[in-house]
């Protein structure tokens, strides 16, 4: 696929986005949040691996401070130059690459050490395809030796589409949750 599909698609999606109200971004992220933690393989995780937010996403603070109640080890990215790491959130986070909240621990988790990774889209497929924002970050992540976690793509209703222009390096999620 070229590369002008995925741009297509990533200004179309980030329109409409851009048009939900953010009492209605509010409720869909309080709704998305509740289902991740309904699902099996969140309450059944140790380490759970989550992202910061960015203004155009579902909003994940609740789902942290519910992990972290529920006595889940909560992780969450870092960008390293062309490389993502995940590092534990309980030495606190500072604002770090692209304005994302990063944690400021010292050392990365491995990779085997995920038990489910709830993961940042622009679109996804309801069959699991996802379009991410188009520096790969989160497909070589996925792609590590050793990477087990069970994936849930997360997102606003307008961001499922029936197809996406997926290329062989492009990984899926187990499952999408939207609102």
């Amino acid at each position: 696929m070229s590369t002008f599909d995925k741009k297509a698609v990533r200004q179309h999606i980030r329109a409409a986005i851009a048009a939900l109200g953010n009492e209605h971004k509010s409720r869909a992220s309080a709704d998305i949040s509740a289902q991740v933690a309904a699902t099996a393989e969140l309450r059944e995780a140790r380490t759970v691996a989550l992202f910061a937010s960015l203004a155009d996403e579902p909003q994940t603070t609740a789902l942290i401070e519910q992990a972290q109640r529920d006595g889940k080890r909560v992780v969450v990215p870092r960008i390293e130059g062309d490389d993502m790491e995940f590092y534990d959130i309980a030495e606190g986070l500072c604002e770090g690459a692209y304005g994302i909240m990063e944690p400021t621990a010292a050392m990365p988790v491995d990779a085997s050490e995920i038990d489910v990774m709830v993961v940042p889209g622009v679109a996804f497929t309801r069959q699991g395809a996802r379009l991410g924002r188009g520096k790969g970050f989160y497909d070589r992540y996925l792609s590590r030796q050793g990477f087990r976690a069970f994936t849930i793509g997360i997102c606003y209703r307008c961001q499922v589409v029936d197809t996406l222009p997926i290329e062989p390096h492009d990984k899926t999620c187990h499952t999408i949750i939207s609102e």
